[in-house]
């Protein structure tokens, strides 16, 4: 007798579909006790063994005066196929599971100082991520803008919140907000306690301190006419050199702003000596799936500030 050509073409669900039919036969002990366990009919029972023994080159079970019996090879292909759903059974749990379990690590740079803004959509961001993924671990670095894009594009930052200035090709952006910065001076600068508004042409003449990062055109065109007696490479750095009384300067309202109410620092030329600043969340364009980076990403867009 020649022997049965091996199965060998790849499981498809239309053999899982039969394995299924197979091993309710089997644990009920025949095609007539199976009917009510599948329901379907005797004779579709019998066409779906037929096609299972067909493709497995093998015979599975015998009927007859006898009673219903697996052969030998019935009874190891009913083991094997009780392992087979058993693990399409975890595997389908386990992905479940991962619809209610979010675990992993987001990686984020922000720019400093934006912890003081009143959106707050970062915070609320990062909030919602913390409650649909209690287990989620954030590491978050402080870095100047021009830093942070590199680490996103060389992928030691999942995601960065920079201004939208000078920005790589190969990252994508989602908008935020719209940051402004003002013009000030500090309680010790000759200027806060001048009872006239001073213009431009005369700030011109006092020590400035200007960002040494790069910045919107509307910033470069504010900072063009200052005079140019000190640098900073953040906005934290210039807020230091702006307090001492000694330069003006431009900062974030929302940086600014405590300082301001204490009686510290003084908005100048309220008119004209302010600009704005967008400011986006950004990702590598080819970047992997992450299923933590896009619950923070989905939870980003759908802040209402309103």
């Amino acid at each position: 007798m020649k022997p049965s050509r091996p199965h060998q073409s790849p499981v498809t669900d239309f053999d899982i579909r039969l394995l299924r039919v197979f091993k309710a036969v089997a644990e009920c002990g025949g095609f007539s006790a199976a009917e009510g366990e599948l329901g379907i009919s005797r004779s579709a029972i019998s066409l779906h063994m037929g096609d299972l023994e067909k493709r497995l080159g093998l015979k599975l079970c015998r009927r007859g005066r006898g009673g219903f019996a697996l052969t030998e090879e019935g009874r190891e292909v009913l083991e094997g196929a009780r392992r087979l759903l058993a693990g399409l059974e975890a595997f389908r749990s386990e992905v479940n599971a991962l619809h209610h379990s979010l675990r992993g690590e987001l990686n984020i740079g922000i720019t400093d100082t934006l912890v003081s803004s009143p959106e707050m959509r970062i915070t609320h961001a990062l909030a919602d991520l913390k409650q649909q993924g209690p287990d989620v671990r954030i590491n978050m670095m402080m870095e100047p803008p021009g830093e942070i894009a590199r680490a996103v594009v060389d992928g030691r930052l999942h995601v960065g919140v920079v201004p939208a200035v000078n920005l790589p090709a190969s990252v994508e952006t989602r908008d935020l907000y719209e940051e402004i910065s003002r013009l000030y001076c500090g309680c010790e600068h000759p200027l806060f306690s001048a009872t006239q508004e001073p213009s431009l042409e005369q700030l011109a003449h006092w020590d400035a301190v200007v960002p040494s990062y790069p910045l919107s055109e509307a910033g470069r065109e504010q900072h063009s006419w200052l005079k140019s007696s000190a640098s900073a490479s953040d906005r934290e750095g210039a807020a230091f050199l702006i307090l001492t009384g000694a330069y003006v300067g431009y900062l974030p309202d929302h940086q600014a702003r405590a300082w301001v109410a204490e009686g510290r620092l003084r908005p100048l030329c309220e008119e004209s000596g302010w600009y704005s600043t967008p400011f986006v969340a950004i990702t590598r364009r080819d970047r992997r799936p992450h299923r933590v980076l896009d619950v923070f990403l989905d939870a980003l867009a759908s802040v209402d500030l309103r």
